[in-house]
């Protein structure tokens, strides 16, 4: 099994943890998505994934873009630690509120979009800021309201284990705090990452711990 990754992107490194929930071995392959333009974009890359994003998963001959696919993917085809609830209603509860980060919040902020902010629309650094500002506590604000007191809310964000939720809330509250975002109003979403983060699978995930970080 082989991922291509970057160690700055927050999709990448929902489905590092989520490997490393699973015990899952897979071997790194770098994909720079600045330099010269982006690697992303050049024709080997190209061929794999026309796409030109990050994560890209090789399984068996398979490849497998979209960082939630990959994830489930791992769920149902490999062994260990469950990544969605056992029942129903709590699956489908995984799932909305993981689409509500990977879907709502992340791509209105992802590198392709300020990039195009500061290219194409010409927005200054301190509009882009702005945006990146907005969405975040938009989307931050939401998840938290649906998390505090909620009966299937644990010790993470569903029950007492980590799921694909928190797969997907710890990059983005590292992307939102790396980009100078006020997180306070946000402890039930604090709480709950400092919790992931003191499990080695967080911890070894991290974009500083991996190989192509400088």
């Amino acid at each position: 099994m082989r991922l291509h990754t970057y160690f700055r992107s927050s999709t990448a490194y929902r489905v590092r943890i989520a490997l490393g929930l699973k015990g899952i071995q897979a071997g790194q392959l770098p994909v720079d998505l600045l330099k010269e333009g982006g690697e992303q974009f050049g024709a080997a890359y190209d061929a794999l994934n026309p796409q030109h994003l990050v994560p890209l998963l090789e399984d068996g001959g398979m490849l497998l873009a979209q960082s939630l696919a990959i994830i489930e993917y791992l769920d149902e085809a490999y062994p260990g630690p469950a990544l969605l609830p056992p029942d129903l209603r709590g699956r489908a509860r995984v799932r909305s509120l993981s689409l509500a980060i990977a879907c709502d919040i992340h791509p209105l902020n992802n590198l392709r979009v300020l990039k195009y902010l500061r290219r194409e629309l010409k927005v200054a650094q301190e509009g882009r800021d702005a945006w990146y500002r907005h969405w975040i506590a938009l989307g931050l604000g939401a998840l938290e309201r649906q998390l505090v007191g909620a009966p299937e809310t644990g010790l993470f964000c569903h029950g007492d284990t980590p799921t694909m939720l928190d797969c997907c809330l710890v990059p983005q509250l590292a992307n939102a705090r790396g980009n100078g975002c006020d997180l306070d109003p946000y402890p039930t979403l604090l709480a709950i990452a400092a919790r992931c983060e003191a499990i080695e699978a967080f911890a070894a995930a991290r974009p500083e711990r991996q190989p192509d970080a400088p």
